[in-house]
């Protein structure tokens, strides 16, 4: 492991990679962009129903898993959400509950309570299970056995993380995707898109949030 991969610098509050030279989310407002890109992306809290199962390329600060169970909780949604994201760069986490100090609405403390300076692995509650796998998406997805309903692709961005968004990659994510299941992502980059219809979706590009003119969303066919 590369010394600097845990590297974390501060723009206010927003947490930066120093190794990609990229912010964990919009330095504008990281929780509007949540809601606007993932959730509303994914036509979510409509489509959820009990054991709904949501997964991620990019846990970062964990604020897309925390507005997810916000937005199950706020829905009453009876049951349980599942919640995949696979990591190679874990934040430690005095730097993750510093970044999540921001969010005070959201049930942080699902996730900042766990015990140990590392990130944890899995974790549960009465309404959700979450699971972090960590290591390279492109060695950990394939064998993963689960297929999701919704993907968020929150990988930093394609310029400087352009394995998070190879070819190869994108196709496990369709084939890891329930019938009917959906992507959004930040991103409306051609190559994305382009290798996201190989993998099997309908892919829409629709205007994007904040200062970012479009975004990226669909459907798998």
């Amino acid at each position: 492991m590369d010394q600097d991969q845990h590297k974390i610098e501060w723009r206010g509050d927003v947490p930066v990679s120093a190794r990609f030279d990229d912010p964990y989310y919009s330095l504008d407002n990281g929780l509007e962009e949540t809601q606007f890109v993932f959730l509303e992306g994914n036509d979510l809290p409509q489509r959820f129903r009990d054991g709904f199962h949501v997964a991620e390329l990019g846990f970062g600060t964990g604020l897309n898993f925390l507005a997810t169970l916000h937005c199950w909780r706020a829905a009453q949604v009876e049951g349980v959400l599942h919640f995949t994201s696979f990591e190679a760069f874990p934040m430690p986490m005095d730097d993750l509950r510093q970044a999540l100090e921001a969010f005070k609405g959201l049930p942080t403390g699902e996730l900042t309570t766990a015990t140990g300076p590392d990130l944890p692995t899995y974790l549960h509650g009465s309404d959700f299970t979450l699971s972090i796998i960590h290591g390279d998406a492109r060695e950990t997805l394939k064998p993963w056995d689960g297929a999701a309903d919704a993907w968020f692709l929150d990988g930093f961005a394609p310029a400087k993380n352009p394995e998070m968004w190879s070819e190869a990659l994108l196709a496990e994510v369709g084939r890891h995707t329930a019938p009917g299941g959906t992507f959004a992502t930040y991103t409306a980059v051609g190559d994305v898109r382009r290798a996201l219809d190989t993998a099997g979706f309908e892919v829409e590009r629709v205007p994007g949030f904040g200062r970012k003119r479009h975004m990226t969303r669909g459907r798998l066919r």
